[in-house]
């Protein structure tokens, strides 16, 4: 069976929270697959409050910011 994000390229986002550009490569080398903080996929319905990527500082934050609720 064929990994369908082996045929993805690195693309060039913007983070959808502050601007910061940055690389994004599905196929498995990008910098989120290292990442221990994982944000919750929103619900069935429910929408998300960031459309694409965050960089790893605003990955982070938000993170921190939800973990405190």
């Amino acid at each position: 069976m064929t990994n369908r994000l082996e045929s993805v390229s690195a693309r060039r986002l913007a983070c959808a929270r502050c601007g910061t550009e940055f690389t994004c490569d599905p196929s498995g080398a990008c910098w989120c697959f290292e990442e221990t903080v994982r944000l919750p996929l929103p619900s069935e319905g429910q929408e998300s409050a960031f459309h694409d990527c965050l960089c790893r500082d605003c990955l982070h934050a938000f993170a921190a910011t939800t973990a405190a609720r």
